[in-house]
Parts: structure tokens; C-alpha cells; sequence
């Protein structure tokens, strides 16, 4: 892990690539899906709509009058407006400072809106990967790390999977096309696990879904299960 970005050779990566490592794709996270999966804009756009909603309709109960009525509604619209505006905020500015990148031996995640930081995951260490399909083509790519070692909940978020507080699992957030990137990711632990001579478990592809295969259904379309062995 790597906590100062200076100048970067290759956009999202501290360091030009070493000789035989390709770069195979790299993206960020769409901001208004951020927004939704991360910050839950969406519910709390309803909470507040219901809470003004019942404002008003309390001063009606009590008799107060139409104008009374709206007089209490519209003053929760400032505060809605702030708070939903700021978190729409943040969502777009750690979509803004985020670069995902996969190389044919790991997967790079650089982000930090205010103290950037690059996390390193060689595929050695991933122990299996699952798509956690969303709305439309956007989706997560949660990585279960294998080994020991473990990061910290907190030092990973947002680019976390949600509730995952014991063993975190290092997450690509709300990325367009998440299916076509986790079958990129199947594609090259495959390939890596050749030149490497490590078993890796992947499961047949459907057609038009990414490679995929979960002892344990996440409730949503599984990436893949590399069994890393070393």
C-alpha cells in the first residue's frame, strides 16, 4: 500500500509497469451509482420526501390551515436539499479520485479523496472474486484476500464490500460494464495461473454473463473463485 500519489507514469498506477506485465482495462466508479449503492441517495431522497410529507400533514391534523401546513414542509426542503447535495458530493468527488486498474498480474485500486492511497493486490492473493450485480449494467467486483494478512474496513472505504467488517473484502465500486470486466479479471487469473503453475477454480460462462463460480451464492451473480496456492 502506498499512501502519496506524486506523478504518475501511467494514470492510477505509481510506477510504469514491469517488463512482460500488460495493462488490461481500467475504469472508475460511476458517481450517481456510487451514490445510490454507497450513500443510499435514493432512500434517503424518499425518507426526506416522507418526512416533509408527514410535516404537513400533521399541522392539517392539528387545524392549523393549508398555508401553515406548507409553511412546515418547506422548511425541511433546505436541509433535504444540503444534505442529499452533499452527499452527492462525495459521491462524485471519490468517484473522481478513483482509478481501478487490472494488469495481466493483479489488480491495482487507487483512491482517496483527500489522502490518496494505492492498494496492490497481486493475484496470488486473491482467493476468489464475485460479481455483485446492480442496476442496469453497473456492478461490483468484490476480492476475498487469501493469507493472514488483512486491511482494515475502514482504510478500504467505500472500495469495500458492505458488512464485511471481519476479513474486508477490497471491492470495484459501481463500474460500468461489471460483468465484461469480471470475465477480463476470470480471463487473466487464467492465464496467470498457467506461466505460475497455481491452481485456479473457474467455473463454464454463460453466455453474456461473466465467469462464475460460488460454493456459497451471494444473492447475486458470482465473478469467479480462483484458489490461489501460493
Amino acid at each position: 500500500m502506498s499512501s502519496e500519489i506524486e506523478i504518475e507514469p501511467v494514470p492510477g498506477l505509481p510506477h510504469e509497469l514491469p517488463a512482460g506485465e500488460r495493462l488490461l482495462w481500467q475504469g472508475r466508479p460511476r458517481w450517481t451509482a456510487l451514490a445510490r449503492s454507497t450513500f443510499h441517495l435514493d432512500w434517503l431522497v424518499v425518507y426526506f420526501g416522507a418526512f416533509t410529507l408527514a410535516r404537513g400533514g400533521l399541522v392539517l391534523q392539528q387545524g392549523r390551515g393549508i398555508a401553515a401546513a406548507f409553511l412546515a414542509s418547506a422548511v425541511v426542503v433546505p436541509l433535504a436539499g444540503a444534505c442529499l447535495g452533499l452527499l452527492a458530493l462525495l459521491a462524485w468527488l471519490n468517484a473522481r479520485s478513483t482509478v481501478y486498474t487490472l494488469t495481466s498480474r493483479r489488480v491495482v485500486m487507487r483512491f482517496g479523496v483527500a489522502f490518496p492511497m494505492t492498494f496492490n493486490l497481486p493475484f496470488r492473493r486473491i482467493a476468489s472474486a464475485d460479481l455483485l450485480v446492480g442496476k442496469g449494467t453497473e456492478g461490483d467486483i468484490a476480492l476475498q484476500l487469501s493469507g493472514p494478512a488483512r486491511l482494515a474496513w475502514f482504510h478500504l472505504w467505500p472500495h469495500v464490500r458492505p458488512w464485511h467488517f471481519k476479513r474486508a473484502q477490497p471491492t470495484l465500486r459501481a463500474i460500468p460494464e461489471a460483468a465484461r470486466v469480471a470475465g477480463l479479471l476470470a480471463d487473466a487469473v487464467q492465464a496467470w495461473s498457467v506461466v505460475e503453475s497455481t491452481p485456479v477454480l473457474l467455473a463454464g460462462r454463460a453466455p453474456g454473463a461473466a465467469v462464475g463460480a460460488a460454493p456459497r451464492p451471494v444473492g447475486r451473480a458470482p465473478a469467479l473463485t480462483p484458489q490461489a496456492g501460493r
